[in-house]
């Protein structure tokens, strides 16, 4: 039986910033030469292969874009196909690590489907960093991705978080985009109670990374941090 090609799952950048600062240089040289990728944003992706400057012309790269709402499994069975002729391929997110928060876990399980070997790389994960500069607990946490936009709904989502926190200590990580830090922000401070730990850690990797932990009680006291539109990733523990 011949080797099964290897889907190596590649960390993307968290913002702008030196490749060395985030990626290993054996991952660099491993993207380099792949020659197909799996990607949840082409754009991004070829950022990316830019970034590392690949060893053949961008476009001469296979790069199948995953559907945000669901990639059929026959799709992606088609796609890792040249695993099982010994052809590697790399699967990359939009920003941070692969399968993680991010529609490639669909890759991966196929993958594991045709028995082909998977290599996860060392690289950036903004639920990671910041849970390990927060001073919250690491032991017992829950990624929840987005909370709800509207301000009721949003209202009553923290407050049942924050209950859960309290009975559990479990640490509460959530993200939102960049244009609605400050509104979900401001329903943070008002919604949690004076004591509850709150992080924001902002940019992360990048030049404006940024990462503050105190009470409910102090951010009050104080001006709202400076967001400009960066990635935020938001953690709480009651």
């Amino acid at each position: 039986m011949s080797r099964l090609g290897t889907l190596h799952l590649i960390p993307v950048s968290l913002g702008e910033a030196p490749l060395e600062r985030w990626l290993p240089a054996e991952t660099q040289a491993i993207a380099q030469n792949l020659e197909i990728y799996i990607a949840e944003n082409a754009k991004t992706a070829r950022a990316f292969l830019k970034q590392v400057e690949v060893v053949r012309p961008i476009q001469d790269i296979l790069i199948h874009t995953l559907d945000k709402r669901g990639t059929p499994t026959a799709t992606l069975a088609t796609w890792l196909q040249p695993l099982t002729q010994g052809q590697d391929i790399g699967l990359v997110s939009e920003a941070g690590c692969p399968a993680v928060a991010d529609p490639g876990a669909a890759v991966v399980q196929q993958a594991h489907r045709l028995l082909a070997p998977v290599r996860a790389h060392v690289g950036p994960s903004s639920i990671l960093l910041s849970l390990m500069a927060s001073g919250l607990s690491g032991q017992n946490f829950a990624f929840h991705g987005y909370p709800p936009v509207k301000a009721d709904a949003r209202a009553k989502q923290l407050r049942e978080w924050e209950q859960y926190s309290k009975r559990t200590r479990q640490t509460q990580i959530f993200i939102e985009t960049p244009y609605r830090n400050e509104a979900l922000f401001a329903a943070l401070l008002q919604e949690l109670q004076p004591q509850t730990q709150l992080c924001i850690a902002r940019a992360l990797t990048t030049d404006e990374e940024w990462v503050r932990s105190q009470t409910v009680a102090q951010w009050r006291k104080q001006a709202a941090p400076n967001f400009a539109k960066h990635p935020c990733i938001f953690l709480f523990q009651a």
